[in-house]
């Protein structure tokens, strides 16, 4: 584990990704993340509003497979206008 944390790329990647700049590769992890995010609060949301009436196995699973499907093309645009912005 030691020597895949001190390979020259990963410390690259790592950094870049701690300073904010904004490459394929830094986008795809961001969006990602966010995805993750995003599942974890559609079950909780879900949960929450149909958990009695559904069931809250259905309902988080169900939050969970519908929230990335209004993030992800926010994410998206986000990360276009700010690699936009930041190159003018």
């Amino acid at each position: 584990m030691r020597d895949i944390l001190t390979t020259p790329n990963v410390i690259n990647f790592l950094t870049s990704l701690a300073d904010g700049d904004l490459n394929i590769a830094t986008e795809l992890v961001w969006l990602i993340i966010a995805t993750a995010l995003a599942m974890v609060g559609g079950a909780i949301g879900g949960m929450i509003l149909a958990g009695k009436d559904i069931g809250y196995q259905l309902s988080a699973m169900l939050g969970a497979l519908f929230a990335p499907a209004g993030v992800i093309p926010a994410i998206f645009l986000g990360l276009v206008a700010l690699n936009f912005l930041t190159n003018y």
